[in-house]
């Protein structure tokens, strides 16, 4: 087991990238995956925050300036930006939605798990999840309202604690691993504890698939053309955020364009329930595949956006 969990976290980017295309060939699996997806989010987040140094997430911390520019950046200025650029272009209403809210959405808690795959900035890159998600009940909804004429109403303290419970639950499990497991055993057994990372993204990606692979039968042309947005959409945010945040070195732009990028939809479509239209889900669905394959297209850019840094 341990020596097929370390395989995992070898080869993290090229699993991810061949499991969210066999997740459409195993549909009836994504049934049975469907009740663990919260389970799914929530393990690589546990595992991101015992693999990182902790007096790096508090240094960044004492930075507050950093943390309201790269939130703002991510929760306001991202979603006004995109909706100047394809406001023009006459897309579907589903599929503009989708972009904007997209864009409007604070980062997947996964995301901590990526950079530490990627070798990026891991600790930045939970600040800004932790930041984002923390304030996005206050951006998003004034935000689709103005942008998209959307009502989207979050219960605000509900919401709130529900986001506390998961994020502060997830450094209390961390904690406690943290406190009971000896600092030589976890360094030991990074790459497996890695693997448990990886897996977990597989099972979420098989539950978030479910029904998709009729749909690439019934609509192909708008599935083709909500893939190929989504994909464009996060390299224009990745690229975007690196060239804001260029002054503070390559290898933290580059951390913060992956924050940037992998937006959480899953979170915005729990929010609007049943008020999302049905081309929208499909969008958020389609919006997987760049999120788990261009860690692996992109992983020799990291590289270099880190080499030296």
């Amino acid at each position: 087991m341990k020596s097929a969990l370390e395989w995992l976290g070898d080869k993290a980017t090229k699993v991810l990238f061949v499991g969210v295309i066999a997740a459409l060939a195993v549909q009836p699996l994504s049934q049975l995956a469907r009740p663990f997806m919260v389970i799914a989010i929530f393990i690589p987040l546990v595992i991101a925050l015992v693999r990182l140094d902790w007096s790096h997430l508090g240094a960044y911390a004492r930075r507050p300036l950093l943390i309201v520019s790269l939130t703002a950046w991510i929760l306001i200025v991202s979603p006004i930006l995109v909706w100047l650029v394809i406001t023009p272009l006459g897309l579907p209403s589903g599929l503009h939605a989708g972009l904007v809210l997209m864009a409007a959405a604070p980062p997947i808690v996964s995301a901590g798990a990526y950079a530490l795959l990627l070798r990026l900035d891991a600790p930045l890159v939970v600040v800004a999840i932790v930041s984002a998600s923390t304030l996005v009940p206050l951006t998003l909804p004034p935000l689709a309202l103005w942008l998209l004429d959307l009502q989207i109403d979050i219960g605000l303290v509900e919401f709130m604690l529900r986001l506390a419970a998961y994020i502060g639950g997830a450094f209390l499990v961390a904690a406690l691993i943290r406190r009971f497991a000896a600092h030589d055993w976890l360094q030991a057994n990074a790459r497996a504890i890695d693997g448990i990372g990886v897996l977990s993204m597989l099972v979420f990606a098989l539950a978030i698939m479910h029904g998709v692979t009729a749909l690439f039968f019934e609509r192909p042309g708008y599935i083709a053309l909500c893939i190929a947005a989504a994909f464009l959409a996060n390299l224009a945010l990745q690229a975007a955020t690196f060239g804001v945040f260029l002054t503070l070195g390559r290898a933290r732009a580059a951390s913060l364009g992956l924050s940037a990028g992998f937006c959480n939809m899953g979170l915005v479509l729990a929010v609007l329930a049943d008020k999302a239209e049905p081309d929208l889900v499909v969008y958020f669905a389609m919006g997987q595949f760049p999120i788990y394959m261009l860690p692996a297209l992109l992983q020799p850019v990291y590289r270099r956006m880190t080499k030296n840094a």
